[in-house]
This record gives C-alpha cells, sequence and structure tokens, in this order.
C-alpha cells in the first residue's frame, strides 16, 4: 500500500488586487448576471471567457423547471465559444454569482459536470485554463482545472 498526496494550488485576494484585464472579466461576468434565466432557484451564475484572439465571450446559467434540462453557465459559455470560435484556445474564465440579486459573498466553484469539460477544453488546446472564481469579498485564483480536479477521468483511459 502506498500513501499519495495530492496538492491543489489556489490563489485566494481581494477584487482590488487582480490585475486590470482580470478585474475587467470579473466586472463583465458581475454585469451579464441579468441575463441568466434562475426563476425557479433565484440563483445567477456568469461566466466569461477571454480566448487567445483577445475576444470575451459571456454566458449565463440557463434553468428549465425539469431541472436536469437546465445548463450551468460555465458549460454554457465554453460550448458557445468552442462552436464559434473552434480553433481559438480560452486564456481565462472568469465565474461570479448572485442570489435573490445580491452579489454572492464568497466564490462559488464549478460543478462537477463543468469541471470535467473545462478539463476537455483544456486537453483540447494542450493549454491550461485561469479560472478566477469571484465574489464580492474576495476572489479565487486557479491555473488549470486540475487544481479542482486532481484525479481526473480524461482520454488517457482509453489507450
Amino acid at each position: 500500500m502506498k500513501k499519495i498526496n495530492i496538492t491543489s494550488e489556489i490563489i485566494e485576494c481581494s477584487n482590488e488586487e487582480l490585475d486590470p484585464k482580470d478585474k475587467e472579466l470579473v466586472k463583465s461576468a458581475e454585469n451579464f448576471l441579468d441575463h441568466a434565466y434562475a426563476p425557479y432557484s433565484k440563483f445567477s451564475v456568469s461566466a466569461v471567457v477571454l480566448l487567445d484572439n483577445g475576444i470575451i465571450l459571456n454566458g449565463t446559467n440557463q434553468e428549465n423547471a425539469a431541472y436536469p434540462s437546465g445548463l450551468c453557465a460555465e458549460r454554457t459559455t465554453i460550448f458557445y465559444a468552442n462552436s464559434l470560435y473552434p480553433n481559438n484556445k480560452i486564456l481565462t474564465l472568469a465565474i461570479s454569482a448572485k442570489y435573490e440579486g445580491e452579489i454572492v459573498k464568497n466564490p462559488i466553484t464549478p460543478c462537477g459536470a463543468c469541471r470535467q469539460v473545462i478539463l476537455e477544453t483544456e486537453k483540447r488546446f494542450a493549454s491550461p485554463i485561469k479560472i478566477i472564481l469571484a465574489g464580492k469579498n474576495k476572489c479565487f485564483i486557479i491555473n488549470s482545472i486540475k487544481d479542482l480536479l486532481p484525479l481526473s477521468f480524461d482520454d488517457e483511459f482509453f489507450e
């Protein structure tokens, strides 16, 4: 038997400590929150991606009365980016949320399905995606989804 230690690197900072480009992405995510369709949970999520061609795209969560039929903001945004710009990698993903009209105090993290899609996108372009999770009180910066999904399932299992 062997013990394996897994470590993740997550940077915590105030919103003011973000670099100017990251602040712009977080602000864009916050401004786009009103585009979410969240009539049931009242929990709106917005995701913004910066592509390597400089284009910024926004997306939001989309709920449905049949809950499994909805889609998270992260996947909506990534699928949108990959559809419009299939040859451009995502450099940064910023995520913001609000509940009942107020931006959440602490950052939220992507669900498991979204983590898997982010992982697939990193693998597809052989490039890590910087993830900024923004709350009212602080932000988390993650340099790769592998820090949130350390024992991940990917194409290496098909070999």
